[in-house]
């Protein structure tokens, strides 16, 4: 039987061709008509809480596709989650990292949905995203974890997650509140244009990272997260998978901040010839004389290397334009979400 559409009442603040809606489980739910919806979920032994999962995103989003990449699961993950209905995939690699990098490189959608498979994201916030993804013609919207339990949000975690996101933000520009959330709406641009190069959990600051160096428009949507359940395991090592995250971000910073980066090194390194040289230069006014020889030579030593490192920076900084440039016009070469053709159901 066809599903029965009815009009929302937002359909004003919408275009035409994104308003249709039909009645399910007695609620309202949106299905932006002739858009290919894809729900992408990393697992790694999360068999307690997958079908919960893949239920909640099939009555949120009921027209979307469902794929689970397990990431080499020793439990029941895949066949619990291929009962339930989903596209199982498998990948060997280990990491979130690499699994992203599959996801994004497998699947073929003009939206994507994604979470992970422990139950702890809101699957019925996703239609809210997705309809600030349209709506704003953006090509990200990140899911801001509301807590209401220090269970589900430890304070390690979240003091480690402000840390690591207000300095994000000083060396690339303000753009995000909860840079770590795994639960995110992406348009096809975005993914297509991402090349994925963490491997584990640094993913999440990988994917801010792209956005900001592209300058592209993003948005947040406060959403519930849950606990864990008590069968569920999670995967996060606070301090190591915390100085990871922290080790990306300094090697991006090197890698799409050269001048700066290198420039900081240089600025040291000349500061502390002054301070070695001042004390010398007074000497010799004053006498003529160069008493300390082997503080000279390091003085000048330590000004040669700021110079070098001063000229590395302006060097690669000229490399990483260029770069930039050419993924910013493989991002242009694929259409915004907005602009796509859509065919009635």
């Amino acid at each position: 039987m066809e599903p029965r559409y009815k009009e929302s009442p937002a359909r004003d603040s919408f275009p035409s061709t994104l308003a249709p809606y039909y009645q399910n489980n007695n609620e309202l739910v949106e299905r932006p008509a002739g858009y290919r919806l894809a729900v992408i979920l990393p697992c790694f032994n999360e068999e307690a809480a997958i079908e919960r999962v893949i239920t909640d995103f099939r009555d949120a989003l009921p027209g979307a596709a469902i794929y689970v990449f397990d990431n080499g699961s020793s439990d029941g993950t895949a066949d619990k989650a291929r009962k339930a209905g989903a596209i199982v995939r498998r990948v060997n690699l280990p990491g979130k990292g690499n699994v992203v990098r599959r996801m994004f490189a497998d699947v073929d959608a003009d939206i994507y949905i994604m979470a992970d498979g422990d139950a702890t994201y809101h699957a019925a916030s996703a239609p809210t995203m997705i309809r600030k993804l349209l709506r704003d013609n953006l090509d990200m919207v990140v899911g801001i974890r509301n807590h209401q339990s220090n269970e589900a949000y430890r304070r390690g975690h979240k003091s480690g997650n402000r840390l690591l996101t207000s300095t994000t933000t000083s060396i690339f520009g303000s753009g995000f509140t909860d840079m770590l959330s795994g639960y995110r709406v992406f348009s096809r641009r975005f993914v297509k244009s991402f090349p994925a190069m963490s491997q584990g959990f640094e993913i999440e600051t990988e994917l801010a990272i792209h956005a900001l160096e592209l300058r592209m428009p993003c948005g947040e949507v406060s959403t519930p997260y849950g606990a864990r359940l008590e069968e569920s395991e999670s995967k996060l090592r606070t301090y190591s998978d915390g100085f990871r995250i922290l080790k990306t971000i300094i090697k991006l910073f090197a890698m799409e901040r050269p001048f700066r980066f290198y420039g900081l090194i240089a600025f040291g390194f000349i500061l502390s010839a002054i301070i070695l040289a001042v004390p010398i230069v007074i000497t010799y006014l004053e006498t003529g004389m160069v008493p300390r020889f082997p503080t000279a030579i390091l003085s000048t030593g330590l000004a040669i290397t700021g110079a070098i490192g001063f000229i590395t920076g302006l060097i690669l900084e000229t490399v990483t334009v260029g770069r930039r440039e050419i993924k910013q016009l493989h991002y242009l070469s694929m259409p915004p979400v907005s602009s796509m053709s859509m065919n009635e159901d």
